[in-house]
């Protein structure tokens, strides 16, 4: 059976926390095998993540991946962060590099990890964590080449890591012919896909931008002139996600993590259509 994840953001407001905790219970019944929560750019959202992650532990069954950088803090930092996740019973963390808190350059701290490998050897030494790291199916924006970023990820493995989550990517083939270049580089934890099931393409293509994620022209397309037609939008978001799920599944991926952005509806019907979590049952 495919198995799920779902990933959601810390609230930076009231009415944001009611969007998340409604996500989440949205979400809940389809038992994913995690959820998690991420960390934002230079560790700023630490507080607001490490509150969330607690009440996921304290108020629901379902077992919180807590995301974790090393940007612009010392080791002693992050190793207070690590402190804090394990006395609040969380066993599972997302080793990230980070971005910087200007989105510029990384650039690591005086006194701290430099970069994701040494984080993940770092967790992997304490011991009693699962180790998820991030790998990019259309290369990271900083690296040199799509070897080189495969290179890094076997590094990460070489250090600990257990699995990994793809950045999101809407061309499945690129996700496709990742897959094939992680085989033929001997690359043999779960590597599991990353989904965006989104209503709001506008922000989708940003995001995509920022990251390097290929937007299709097709995809494009589908879109225009709807600025104005939220419901048509669903109906397209939907149709998108469930065939570029279906395909991932037809291809072996077996197991799909969804980013939700704080929204449960679209990933919800996704997950009844094609019967994953709960919903196979």
């Amino acid at each position: 059976m495919t198995g799920i994840s779902f990933e959601f953001f810390p609230p930076k407001s009231d009415a944001a926390e009611q969007k998340l905790w409604q996500a989440v219970g949205r979400l809940a019944p389809l038992l994913p095998d995690f959820v998690s929560v991420t960390y934002g750019a230079g560790g700023s959202t630490r507080d607001r993540t490490h509150a969330c992650v607690k009440r996921i532990i304290d108020d629901t069954a379902l077992k919180p991946a807590a995301h974790l950088t090393c940007v612009a803090a010392s080791k002693a930092e992050v190793d207070s962060v690590i402190d804090d996740y394990t006395e609040a019973g969380v066993r599972h963390i997302v080793a990230l590099r980070g971005d910087m808190p200007d989105m510029g350059a990384f650039k690591a701290h005086a006194d701290g990890y430099d970069g994701s490998v040494e984080l993940v050897a770092a967790l992997a030494q304490r011991g009693g964590f699962d180790i998820t790291v991030s790998a990019y199916p259309e290369k990271h924006p900083e690296s040199a080449s799509l070897a080189a970023d495969i290179d890094l990820l076997k590094a990460k493995i070489d250090a600990g890591a257990t699995r990994a989550i793809t950045q999101f990517v809407f061309d499945t083939q690129a996700h496709l012919r990742f897959r094939d270049a992680l085989a033929d580089a001997g690359v043999t934890i779960p590597v599991i896909a990353g989904i965006m099931p989104t209503t709001n393409f506008a922000g989708a293509r940003r995001m995509a931008e920022a990251c390097g994620a290929h937007v299709p022209q097709w995809l494009a397309d589908a879109y225009v002139g709807l600025e104005d037609d939220a419901d048509t939008r669903k109906h397209i978001a939907a149709s998108v996600a469930v065939d570029q799920c279906r395909e991932l599944i037809d291809e072996g991926f077996g197991h799909l993590h969804f980013y939700t952005l704080n929204q449960a509806d679209l990933t919800f019907a996704v997950c009844r259509i094609l019967k994953l979590g709960a919903a196979a049952n």
